[in-house]
């Protein structure tokens, strides 16, 4: 079934326009091909999975959407951080759309960085080619040492050896890190005249998968099956000066920048599922007949039709709420750590309510929910778990309390 996306009156026309196009792509060139999209069809006549991705991508370029997230010059669709957020809730509707519209993680988060961070040579040099789909990259941040909701004590090294730096250290979960032709990996600066503070000294660097001492340990299993989340040690390995990221302890400050707006898109993706499991869950309840009559006629059942509604309503309104407080400039740090907590946490209601309803299907390869619903409780832990961001929410509204001022939910 396709999703019913209208426009919305209280948006721009441009905006609806990005709206209406996507969901044209993903209903007629997606949605009934996703397997063979997915490369899990059976094998037989027709397009093969390599060219069928060819042709969606081939439309949504011919549609000016093709990497929503950068500029023109630089191969992007140029659209503001609003219009690629009203975009993220259709293009996740279908788990493999966004990489077929070419913004998909990591490669989307790196390519912000090149392209705030990186010099014109770095840019031409690492972004261009991987907009282009003819590059892939990593982000190697967390380390199974030190506790991943606090930069302050990653232990990775950085030490200037003349017109190289020279990076030791250990890291996990290094996203996309077997596809990878590059990654940009946060290190702690080390200072020649003393130890690194602790804050101020965290650098990114680029640094190519080839690069001899760079060594990938394993595809870490994630929910009991392998992954391209990689284990890497570095031991001494040699990157020219030239692949350092911004100036000596910009990464702290890059990595936040990234996460911040990835929180929002992250959030946006959880209500596109929420919308798919949604509609799967109502479709299960109109065509089920179980105990005498249709599951659309039991109570329970029209409780979870109710419920994940209203889950579904509030998450949106506060994460578009968040959005546009960002893209108007807006100090949205409090908005960003609530959605980050409360979205999820109605994703995977809303998921767990449609697998019930669908019963044993639900759980099942045949349904894209036993994937929503991995997703949804990893993303409690993805981008700082839920702990770190109550904190923060708290922090800001006492701090402000204390400066003389009530909270303004504006």
């Amino acid at each position: 079934m396709p999703m019913n996306v209208r426009p919305v009156l209280a948006l721009n026309e441009r905006i609806n326009h990005i709206r209406m196009t996507t969901a044209r792509i993903v209903n007629n060139e997606i949605l009934p091909f996703e397997r063979l999209l997915a490369g899990r069809a059976e094998p037989g006549e027709g397009p093969t999975a390599a060219e069928a991705r060819a042709r969606v991508r081939a439309e949504v370029v011919e549609a000016g959407l093709w990497a929503p997230h950068l500029p023109p010059e630089y191969g992007g669709a140029g659209l503001t951080f609003l219009e690629h957020a009203y975009m993220n809730e259709i293009l996740a509707y279908s788990g493999i759309a966004a990489r077929l519209f070419g913004v998909v993680a990591p490669n989307s988060g790196n390519q912000q960085i090149l392209l705030r961070y990186g010099t014109e040579a770095q840019k031409q040099r690492w972004l261009v080619p991987l907009t282009e789909g003819r590059l892939e990259s990593g982000f190697s941040m967390t380390e199974p040492e030190s506790a991943g909701s606090d930069p302050r004590a990653i232990r990775t090294t950085a030490r200037r050896d003349g017109d190289f730096w020279v990076i030791n250290g250990h890291k996990w979960f290094t996203s996309n890190g077997k596809r990878a032709d590059f990654l940009i990996v946060m290190c702690r600066t080390e200072d020649p005249t003393g130890p690194a503070e602790r804050n101020g000294k965290m650098t990114q660097m680029i640094v190519p998968t080839n690069t001899p001492g760079l060594k990938i340990v394993r595809g870490i299993e994630v929910w009991g099956q392998d992954s391209d989340h990689c284990e890497i040690r570095y031991d001494d390995v040699r990157v020219p000066v030239e692949n350092q990221l911004g100036t000596v302890g910009s990464g702290h400050e890059a990595a936040q920048h990234r996460l911040g707006a990835g929180r929002v898109y992250h959030c946006m993706n959880s209500i596109g599922h929420m919308w798919r499991a949604f509609d799967l869950m109502v479709e299960r309840a109109t065509m089920r007949e179980v105990h005498g009559g249709l599951l659309e006629t039991k109570q329970f059942v029209q409780g979870f039709i109710a419920d994940s509604y209203i889950d579904i309503q509030a998450a949106r309104l506060m994460t578009i709420a968040c959005a546009e407080k960002m893209d108007g400039g807006g100090d949205a740090r409090t908005d960003i750590s609530a959605i980050k907590v409360f979205v999820p946490a109605c994703f995977e209601r809303v998921v767990d309510r449609a697998i019930q309803v669908w019963g044993a299907a639900g759980v099942s390869g045949d349904l894209p929910l036993w994937a929503m619903a991995q997703g949804a409780r990893t993303l409690r832990l993805a981008d700082g778990p839920d702990e770190v961001h109550r904190i923060l929410i708290a922090k800001n509204v006492l701090g402000q309390v204390h400066g003389g001022e009530n909270w303004s939910f504006d």
